[in-house]
């Protein structure tokens, strides 16, 4: 089971990849307010990554986790520290950072403990898996850094998720980690997976499991999802479309009999960061086709 969870968070990290869907220009540095320009910053989240990056903090990131795929740029400054479930304190501590940033759900308490006894300030933040809580993100990652310049951002996202066309039926929409055929795991309950599916206006296939579980090809079957999700990356894995039809128990299912596998860039869709109204928006018109 422990495998399972660390594969689950794993999800956003190994699959992210750089989108093209980006409706929020990074602003200049002269555009945010009220910074700390000697700041150096270290961030163990992809969301947090953005937001700073969003704020006019990109030039302060020395350090990330690897799901700081976006934007890009940021790995050409800031060293890549790994998985955030396996950053060790003193690679992270040899960076200078006046800050760290992580998740609450993510960051393990022994890091924190010997990243503060090194005299480093620790921003830990709870992050909810909604439209309200990437919106509570951004305020609070601008706030903590003393930039008052963040409403536009909150703007963006209730004007972006607008675009949300209604459909006239929930299509069941499963969606498959995949790493190669011999990795797959479907998304049930308390997931960011399940929440971005119905934020979009689908029905998540699987509601009678939690958090993240091994495919069998009973459980597909039984689901009978109208659509397959995929992170990019990971129906490359598998060979593409025609790799996912081929898939144990695909076949027998309405997304496998026509053809309805899709895939999404990683990060944004399950980072739920400044960009989660544009993740919403892309796969409700995905799911409409």
């Amino acid at each position: 089971m422990k495998n399972f969870m660390l594969l689950a968070c794993s999800l956003a990290v190994f699959f992210s990849c750089k989108n093209e869907s980006n409706s929020i220009e990074t602003p200049s540095t002269e555009q945010s307010e009220n910074k700390v320009n000697d700041q150096k910053i270290v961030s163990l989240s992809g969301a947090v990554t953005e937001t700073l990056a969003l704020l006019g903090e990109e030039k302060n990131i020395v350090g990330t986790d690897v799901t700081s795929t976006y934007p890009a740029s940021v790995k050409e400054h800031a060293q890549d520290l790994g998985h955030v479930m396996s950053i060790t304190a003193e690679p992270l501590i040899t960076l200078q950072p006046t800050v760290v940033f992580g998740s609450s759900k993510d960051l393990k308490p022994e890091l924190i403990d010997q990243v503060k006894k090194a005299g480093i300030e620790v921003k830990i933040i709870d992050q909810d898996f909604t439209i309200e809580g990437s919106k509570k993100l951004i305020k609070t990652v601008a706030e903590s850094i003393g930039n008052t310049n963040y409403q536009q951002y909150i703007d963006a996202i209730d004007t972006k998720i607008k675009d949300l066309k209604p459909l006239a039926k929930k299509p069941k929409v499963l969606f498959i980690y995949a790493r190669g055929a011999g990795t797959l795991m479907i998304a049930g309950n308390n997931t960011p997976m399940k929440s971005i599916i119905e934020i979009a206006g689908g029905e998540n296939a699987v509601n009678d499991v939690d958090d993240y579980k091994p495919l069998t090809p009973e459980a597909l079957i039984n689901a009978n999802p109208d659509y397959l999700l995929f992170f990019d990356k990971g129906l490359e894995s598998l060979g593409g479309v025609e790799g996912a039809i081929k898939l144990e128990g695909v076949s027998a299912t309405n997304a496998g009999k026509n053809k309805k596998i899709i895939s999404m860039d990683g990060q944004l869709l399950s980072g739920f960061g400044p960009r989660v109204a544009d993740a919403a928006v892309q796969l409700n018109e995905l799911i409409q086709k």
